[in-house]
């Protein structure tokens, strides 16, 4: 009987260089908010991925950038807090874009630290092919990688190679986890941020970054076997200009927002969801405490 395995594998980048792409692709579900924004994940979140005898936890961390203001560094944080937890090391980074100023940050952190990593090169497929090998030889100069992948996460090209490179690393242990579970994300922290996923889908460029979204109340019944949920969520967001975007014109662009929310709730919960949203302006969320907490974040004055 072979030993069985289990271990952690941190997920960085820079913003948009598709770790929650990666993330979802590798769990075969969403679990982790993907929007063209940058700076869309938060919090760390974990999928947890069988195979064989191994079970790796990957860890969805905040892109990391030069943050300013003490919401945008509480995230930085916490994607370097993934690293320190994890077995293996994974630094994403958008083929598009190559090298910038971000990437060369996150290369010199992983050398104060003295921390190993693979490099994946991502969207390789708005790249031309004979670019690739040139941005790789660039960043093996910068940093001694362990292993090099080129994926294309949105369409899984390449990830069941990664896994198949990582399931002999990870160090032998029980599993954490029952094999049937895939995060140990909250049901209401995941509800909360596919609502959140679809306020940046529906209104694109025009809506700031400033939003959150609160699960205020969860009611859950059996109905002949099928488990249904009533969510009220509350849509936070930092100004009245922002709020009526949100909400549209008489209320089409909300509805719009809970009806993709709630199917993909639904899917991700295995259960029959009616989901209540609502609209509130709070102008200084990000300097709440409780704000930090929701969105998985440590508060620090």
């Amino acid at each position: 009987m072979k030993e069985l395995r289990c271990g952690y594998a941190a997920l960085i980048g820079a913003p948009n260089a598709g770790k929650s792409t990666l993330l979802n692709s590798l769990a075969g579900t969403d679990l982790s908010i993907v929007s063209p924004k940058p700076q869309t994940t938060r919090g760390r979140v974990r999928a947890v991925v069988c195979e064989g005898e191994s079970q790796i936890i990957f860890v969805d961390t905040p892109g990391i950038f030069d943050a300013k203001p003490s919401f945008e560094k509480a995230m930085v944080e916490a994607a370097w807090s993934g690293v320190s937890e994890a077995d293996a090391l994974l630094l994403l980074i958008d083929a598009s874009r190559g090298i910038n100023d971000d990437v060369r940050r996150i290369i010199d952190t992983l050398k104060t630290r003295s921390r190993k990593a693979v490099l994946v090169l991502n969207k390789v497929d708005k790249v031309e092919k004979q670019r690739l090998p040139e941005l790789a030889k660039s960043l093996y100069e910068l940093f001694d990688f362990e292993r090099s992948f080129m994926i294309c996460a949105t369409r899984g090209d390449g990830v069941r190679d990664i896994l198949r490179y990582l399931v002999p690393l990870m160090p032998e242990a029980p599993w954490l986890y029952p094999d049937d579970e895939i995060t140990d994300t909250p049901e209401r922290v995941l509800a909360a941020e596919l609502t959140r996923e679809q306020c940046f889908l529906k209104l694109h460029a025009e809506l700031p970054y400033g939003v959150m979204v609160e699960t205020e109340k969860w009611e859950e019944k059996q109905d002949k076997g099928k488990r249904v949920i009533r969510i009220n969520q509350t849509i936070i967001t930092e100004r009245e200009s922002h709020k009526k975007m949100i909400l549209g014109s008489g209320g089409v662009m909300l509805k719009s927002i809970g009806s993709v929310a709630r199917r993909k709730i639904g899917d991700a919960l295995g259960a029959e969801v009616h989901l209540f949203l609502f609209v509130k302006v709070r102008e200084k969320w990000k300097d709440d405490p409780q704000s930090y907490s929701a969105a998985g974040l440590e508060y620090k004055k």
